[in-house]
C-alpha cells in the first residue's frame, strides 16, 4: 500500500466510524440509500436468505445490487427452492458461489468446513468490490452484541455494513408480517436460524433461537462475521 493509499484509506475509516456513530438511530433505508450513494455498483450483499427484511429494503433502492448466495453444498432442499422463488419475485442479479477444490474432503461439520465452503469463496466474490451489506443483527448472538453499523472488515478487505444492527427479532417479524414477505418453509418447522442441513436442527421451546446451529458443538460462528 502506497502512502497515498494509506492515507486514503486512514481517511475512509474516520469517515466510516463517524458515519456509523450517526446512524445509531437511523431507519435501515436511510443506511442502504447512504451505502448505495457512497458505493453505487462496488456494493453487494451477501444474502443467507433466511429472512427478506434486508433483501426487500436493499433492491427496493438499488434494484440491481448484486446479490451473493453462499451455497456450500450442504444446504436444505427447502433453502434452495427457496432462493429460486425468491430470485423470481425479486428478478434479483443473484451470484452463486461454490466450494472451491480445496473443500474436496471437509464436508460440512468438518473441521475447517466453513472457511473452504462459505469464507474462501465470499472473498473470490467480492474481489474487487469497496462494500457489503449484512443483516448481522445485535441480538443474534452475544458474539455480535457490538456490531458497528458501518465498519471496515479486514478480513474482506471492504466497508462492513449491517443496516438491521439495531434491530430486535420482533422488528423482523414486524417488517415480515406488515409488508407481507415470503417465508422458508423451514421457519414454521422450528428451525430458526438456518444453516447447513447436516448441521441445523429445529430450535425446542425456550432455546436461544441460535441453539440449532452446530448443536453438536460449541460453535457460534462460521467466520463471516469474526
Amino acid at each position: 500500500m502506497t502512502a497515498v493509499n494509506s492515507q486514503e484509506h486512514q481517511d475512509l475509516l474516520l469517515e466510516i466510524e463517524g458515519i456509523s456513530e450517526s446512524f445509531e438511530s437511523a431507519t435501515p433505508g436511510a443506511v442502504i440509500s447512504w451505502a448505495y450513494d457512497r458505493f453505487g455498483d462496488d456494493l453487494v450483499f451477501a444474502c443467507s436468505f433466511q429472512d427478506l427484511v434486508l433483501l426487500d429494503l436493499a433492491v427496493a433502492i438499488h434494484p440491481k445490487i448484486e446479490v451473493i448466495f453462499l451455497d456450500t453444498e450442504d444446504h436444505f432442499p427447502e433453502t434452495l427452492s427457496f432462493v429460486e422463488d425468491v430470485v423470481s419475485r425479486y428478478n434479483l442479479n443473484l451470484t452463486t458461489t461454490k466450494p472451491g477444490a480445496d473443500a474436496v474432503g471437509i464436508p460440512c461439520g468438518a473441521e475447517g468446513c466453513c472457511a473452504v465452503r462459505k469464507v474462501a469463496p465470499l472473498k473470490k466474490a467480492v474481489a474487487g468490490k469497496k462494500a457489503w451489506l449484512t443483516a448481522v443483527k445485535r441480538c443474534d448472538a452475544p458474539t455480535r452484541a457490538a456490531a458497528p453499523i458501518v465498519s471496515w472488515d479486514e478480513s474482506f478487505g471492504l466497508v462492513k455494513i449491517n443496516p438491521l444492527a439495531t434491530w430486535s427479532d420482533d422488528d423482523v417479524a414486524s417488517f415480515e408480517r406488515d409488508h407481507a414477505l415470503m417465508t422458508h418453509p423451514l421457519i414454521a418447522q422450528g428451525y430458526l436460524s438456518i444453516g447447513c442441513a447436516s448441521t441445523t436442527r429445529p430450535v425446542q421451546p425456550g432455546e436461544d433461537p441460535r441453539a440449532g446451529r452446530w448443536f453438536d458443538s460449541d460453535k457460534v460462528e462460521c467466520g463471516l462475521h469474526e
